[in-house]
C-alpha cells in the first residue's frame, strides 16, 4: 500500500516536471517591439493577457472605490488635472512598443496617502499617490519619468510574466489545471494581478526595461528624459535612508544612474523632436 502510494505520488511529480519543462519552452511571447531603446528580451507566460487585463480591471476597481469611500480619491482637481494631462501626451506614444496600447481603457486617479508610491496595472490602470508628488515636489518631467516607467510595466505586462511565475511555483495540480486551459477564479485572478502591482516588487530585468522604455515614452512625449535621473535620484533620498517601496528591488544607485544617463541621451534626439512639434 504504501509503496503503492510512493509510486503514485513518484508519477505525478515526473508529471509536473515535465509538463513544467513543456510549458518552459513554448509559452513565450515578446510582448513589445524594441523602440528605439532596444527592449528585446523573450517572456514565459502562462495566462493570457485578456485574463490578466480583466484581473487588473477588477482589482483597481476595488482600490478605487474603497479610495472614493474613505474620502481619498482626487481630493485636489488641480493636481488630478496636472497628473491626467501628462498621462494623456504619454499614452500615445506607446504606440511606439505596441499598437493597441494606445486604445486599452486607461483610467488615471491620485490617491491621497502617505505613501511615497504610484503604479500601473494591466491595461492601463494608473494611480497616483499624493506624498509622491508633494513631498518630492515634483516636476511635469519627473512625474512624466515615473509614469512612463509605470506605464512600462504594463506594455511589457510584467504583472502578467509575475502571476505566470507565482503559478510556474505553485502547486503542481495547479500548474497542470493551467496548462491544460482550465478556468481559474476571477476573483483569485484579480487578487494576484492588484498583489503584484500595488505590492510585491518587479525583478530587476523588469526594472530596467521600464526604466529605459520610460525614458522613451517621456522623451517622445516632449518630456526631457534626463528627469529620470533626478527623480529617482530624490527617491533615493526619501525616507531618511530607507528607500520607498517603489526602490526596493531596483538596481543600486551607481548602476542605475550610468543606465538612464546612457539612455536618456541615446533618446535626447526624440525629445529636441518633440518640442519642434
Amino acid at each position: 500500500m504504501l509503496f503503492s502510494a510512493l509510486k503514485r505520488r513518484a508519477t505525478l511529480t515526473l508529471t509536473v516536471l515535465c509538463s513544467t519543462t513543456v510549458l518552459a519552452a513554448c509559452l513565450t511571447t515578446q510582448t513589445t517591439s524594441g523602440g528605439a531603446v532596444g527592449v528585446d528580451r523573450s517572456q514565459f507566460v502562462l495566462v493570457s493577457s485578456a485574463e490578466v487585463d480583466a484581473a487588473a480591471a477588477k482589482g483597481y476597481s476595488d482600490v478605487i472605490a474603497k479610495a472614493q469611500k474613505e474620502g481619498k480619491l482626487n481630493r485636489d482637481a488641480k493636481q488630478v488635472a496636472r497628473v491626467r494631462a501628462i498621462a494623456n501626451r504619454l499614452i500615445p506614444q506607446t504606440a511606439a512598443f505596441r499598437q493597441d496600447a494606445p486604445s486599452w481603457k486607461w483610467e488615471v486617479n491620485v490617491i491621497e496617502s502617505d505613501q511615497i508610491n504610484a503604479w500601473c496595472m494591466a491595461g492601463g490602470k494608473i494611480a497616483f499617490y499624493s506624498a509622491l508628488i508633494e513631498k518630492l515636489a515634483l516636476t511635469d518631467d519627473e512625474i512624466a519619468a515615473i509614469m512612463g516607467h509605470e506605464i512600462a510595466h504594463a506594455l511589457r505586462e510584467h504583472s502578467r510574466e509575475r502571476i505566470s511565475q507565482q503559478l510556474a511555483t505553485s502547486l503542481g495540480l495547479d500548474l497542470i489545471s493551467v496548462g491544460l486551459g482550465l478556468s481559474r477564479g476571477a476573483s483569485d485572478l484579480a487578487g494576484m494581478a492588484a498583489n503584484v502591482a500595488i505590492s510585491l516588487p518587479y525583478g530587476r530585468s523588469h526594472e530596467v526595461e521600464s526604466d529605459r522604455i520610460g525614458v522613451e515614452l517621456a522623451a517622445r512625449a516632449g518630456y526631457d528624459p534626463r528627469a529620470a535621473i533626478s527623480v529617482w535620484q530624490k527617491m533615493s533620498k526619501a525616507g531618511g535612508g530607507s528607500p520607498p517601496e517603489l526602490l526596493s528591488t531596483h538596481p543600486s544607485p551607481e548602476n542605475r544612474m550610468r543606465d538612464l544617463a546612457d539612455y536618456s541621451a541615446r533618446v535626447q534626439p526624440l525629445y529636441e523632436q518633440a518640442r519642434k512639434r
